[in-house]
């Protein structure tokens, strides 16, 4: 959904409480977090939608890997999935959806996730996603505030899935280049998610639909504090610039700059196409982690050993100014 969609629908509605809930619909965060006990809470998170690669088979990696991502993002370990089907039953032939399910499968298997349940209904627009719910300790919960002025930002992935999925559909993107952004979506969080627990990590979220700025956005409003980007540090997708020039951007991008932007300051010489590139949408992004800053450099280290060779620290928090972002 477009940022603001949600909160305007729901604005003016009253929630049941609960004094376990610890993450909840108050804090806009990547998922809930419900307190069973005193070492032990539930992560529940849900996501879905479109495919967004033509492969079957892909597709249900794809989703899967980016419906378990916030249970990575909040600290925690993904448990339980059902799934969540929509499928044009006249129109598509069923071995399609065997495919799909077969590929969510297969990555809820290597992420150790069992499959539960699910619901399917028919609908004439083909959706396929996870209800996850995940493990953590109460007092271990990873939420996007808790910023500390002095920490380092790590970002585990490249940018740039929702610029190259539309010159994808667009005829446009090479094979290799397909390729590349297939694969790097459908890998799970769950390396960065381990690693960075033996880390001083004050905060995290994944970069998914509002892009690489909204998410930031989400964490620095309310914080009392500022974030700095470097945008020669921030990781970007092969051909994501070349494709930008073409105006080959995704509806969300226009919509995240519109909703985000007045929380931005771009220095004069970032480019407008970097800009472009850092409000696409993406599709299981990677973490984007926020660490002590004098842990950084260690923790990016243990991230490169374990192959994720992309990750990169890509700004800082700062006292000011308060709840803006500074791009140069």
């Amino acid at each position: 959904m477009p940022p603001g969609d949600l909160e305007r629908a729901l604005c003016g509605l009253e929630f049941p409480t609960d004094s376990n809930v610890i993450v909840g619909l108050e804090k806009a965060d990547d998922a809930g977090v419900y307190k069973v006990s005193d070492d032990l809470a539930i992560i529940q998170t849900v996501d879905f939608f479109t495919p967004i690669v033509d492969d079957p088979y892909e597709f249900g990696q794809i989703a899967a890997a980016n419906a378990l991502s916030d249970v990575y993002a909040m600290g925690g370990v993904p448990k339980t999935a059902m799934n969540l089907v929509a499928f044009p039953l006249k129109d598509m032939d069923m071995s399609v959806l065997r495919q799909i399910i077969q590929g969510g499968l297969d990555k809820m298997r290597e992420a150790g996730v069992v499959l539960v349940g699910g619901h399917s209904v028919e609908d004439k627009e083909l959706k396929y996603g996870l209800s996850v719910t995940g493990f953590i300790h109460p007092d271990r919960v990873l939420t996007k505030k808790n910023l500390k002025a002095g920490d380092r930002l790590i970002l585990t992935k490249p940018l740039g899935t929702g610029i190259i999925n539309t010159a994808i559909k667009g005829g446009l993107a090479s094979k290799e280049i397909t390729d590349t952004v297939t694969r790097l979506m459908a890998t799970l969080n769950r390396d960065a998610a381990e690693i960075m627990e033996h880390y001083p990590v004050h905060a995290c979220t994944d970069i998914t639909g509002f892009g690489f700025l909204g998410h930031i956005a989400e964490m620095v409003v309310d914080s009392g504090t500022g974030i700095r980007i470097q945008t020669d540090r921030v990781p970007i997708l092969p051909q994501t610039l070349n494709y930008a020039g073409m105006g080959l951007l995704p509806a969300g991008a226009y919509k995240n700059r519109e909703f985000f932007e007045r929380h931005v300051g771009f220095a004069p010489r970032v480019d407008p196409l970097i800009q472009d590139i850092l409000f696409d949408p993406q599709t299981s992004g990677g973490l984007l982690i926020c660490v002590e800053g004098d842990r950084a450099h260690d923790l990016l280290q243990a991230l490169k050993q374990k192959g994720i060779h992309d990750a990169a620290i890509v700004g800082q928090v700062e006292p000011g100014p308060k709840e803006r972002i500074v791009v140069e």
